[in-house]
């Protein structure tokens, strides 16, 4: 299994595991933090959902709370369902690697995307992150809690994740002016994830 086979297995598995995805929203107390601490000075919280998947449930719970989402994905079958669950949304089918976006945005998520990217792409996520919050905006994403590279499962099929050293984590967020707000290893309250929380300065 390696990187360039994830946006494939989620063409290919992604419909039905978003079909059966847990939605007790076990996420809601770092959404919650986060949109506490982000800025909403052009009125609604602005969101951009990288990696977003079908939507459902944390888009949904977003759009809920008063904020306008803008959903970016990779795989086309995994943006068109977003685009179903949550028609307020704005869904783009687009690589979270080469976005280019001519707005910024109060909370940035990369919920269980940044991590199905090879190291070095990850690394260069920050700049992107950077280039698109808003000042004062809040960064919110799932790694893994040491470095390496992992074989998952969904459906029936193998799908790639990585990780850096938290060291190496706490540096890019540095080199792109994020101060870090929070760092939840393997957190049991969410499924064992691995959470870190930052905010643009």
């Amino acid at each position: 299994m390696k990187p360039e086979d994830v946006i494939p297995t989620y063409d290919r598995e992604g419909p039905a595991w978003a079909a059966t995805r847990d939605r007790r929203l076990i996420e809601r107390p770092w959404l919650d933090r986060a949109l506490m601490l982000a800025p909403h000075g052009r009125g609604r919280r602005r969101v951009l959902d990288l990696g977003c998947g079908a939507g459902r449930p944390i888009a949904e719970y977003l759009i809920d709370r008063g904020c306008m989402v803008t959903g970016v994905d990779a795989s086309r079958p995994m943006i068109e369902l977003f685009a179903r669950v949550v028609p307020r949304a704005v869904a783009l089918h687009a690589d979270m690697r080469t976005l280019r976006l001519s707005d910024t945005f109060d909370l940035i998520l990369a919920w269980d995307s940044l991590f199905h990217l090879p190291p070095e792409d990850q690394r260069a996520m920050f700049g992107i992150f950077s280039s698109h919050a808003a000042p004062g905006g809040v960064l919110l994403f799932t790694a893994g809690p040491e470095v390496g590279e992992r074989i998952g499962v969904i459906g029936g099929s193998s799908l790639y994740h990585a990780s850096l050293d938290p060291t190496d984590y706490r540096a890019l967020l540095d080199d792109w002016s994020f101060e870090e707000l929070g760092y939840w290893p393997e957190e049991p309250a969410c499924g064992n994830r691995t959470i870190w929380m930052a905010r643009r300065r």
